[in-house]
């Protein structure tokens, strides 16, 4: 079968986080699904299938297990749709995952390009509890890299993440995670992922810089660029950095391992909670065939 390889969160090849994506994907199993991720490699490969209460319905595999969501499967999922004429000139829609139902929106920008933007999980934070020095020896820092005047912090919106503030970006080049370790770190979540972050970044022209190493659970190390975690960075500086109801700012992901990605978050407080926006492009590469 073929399964067609985007990637989102940039307009240039292999500068995105690739991104499997499978249309038509009712007649396979979860066991074949999951074999499908596990050969093509990829962080996430998306699995389009039909829905009874949505639009379509979306299931994201790692190599090693089954997400509930994934923001750059997501939008490499609908530009892949849209690019292909199925959408037509559909520019609304709600999609069907395991972390709910999710509303969708498709513009084009000045380049021409589908943006997407997808609503996330609302935030949801929880106080990390664990070794800090640990933790920082897990990502290969010292302890006094880590800024201790912003809190760590579970995050959620949808896929849990372990948001660690870092004073400089400096600290981000030499970061050489022991993935295995994270289970024996994280006791409160112990199949979360970790995902430092700084407010310097390369680019000036955005707020935040961030990395994402994978549970070891995923079968991968690292996410080249984000997107559930970036809208956890987004409604992390609104809540614990800038105590505002209301911002629109744009992160970075990428740089140390070649890549160079940008997400777009908006966050508002609503009745008792922060929701999330995320916006990306995607950019078509190849098609893989897998035989299974």
């Amino acid at each position: 079968m073929i399964i067609y390889r985007y990637d989102a969160f940039s307009n240039v090849p292999n500068k995105g986080n690739p991104a499997g994506v499978v249309f038509d994907a009712d007649t396979l199993s979860e066991a074949k699904m999951q074999a499908i991720a596990k050969v093509i490699g990829f962080n996430e490969t998306a699995f389009i299938l039909n829905s009874e209460v949505a639009d379509i319905k979306v299931r994201f595999f790692t190599p090693g297990h089954e997400m509930n969501f994934c923001g750059h499967g997501t939008i490499a999922t609908i530009v892949a749709l849209k690019t292909k004429g199925f959408l037509q000139d559909k520019k609304t829609l709600n999609i069907e995952t395991k972390a709910g139902i999710l509303p969708i929106k498709i513009n084009s920008n000045e380049l021409g390009e589908e943006v997407v933007s997808s609503k996330l999980a609302p935030a949801e934070f929880l106080n990390f509890t664990g070794d800090v020095n640990e933790l920082a020896k897990a990502m290969g820092i010292e302890k006094d890299e880590i800024d201790t005047n912003l809190p760590i912090m579970y995050g959620s919106a949808g896929i849990w993440t372990l948001l660690v503030p870092i004073k400089k970006l400096e600290s981000f080049m030499k970061m050489k995670p022991i993935n295995r370790s994270f289970p024996d770190i994280l006791t409160d979540k112990p199949r979360a992922s970790v995902h430092p972050f700084c407010l310097e970044t390369f680019d000036p022209n955005v707020q935040m810089h961030g990395r994402h190493f994978s549970s070891p659970f995923s079968g991968t190390k690292e996410d080249a660029v984000t997107g559930t975690a970036s809208g956890l960075m987004a409604a992390y500086y609104a809540k614990y950095i800038k105590d505002s109801q209301h911002i629109s700012i744009q992160i970075e992901q990428g740089q140390e391992i070649g890549k160079d990605g940008r997400v777009k978050l908006e966050v508002n407080y609503v009745n008792g909670h922060y929701e999330i926006e995320m916006s990306g492009t995607a950019i078509y590469v190849s098609e893989l065939e897998v035989c299974i």
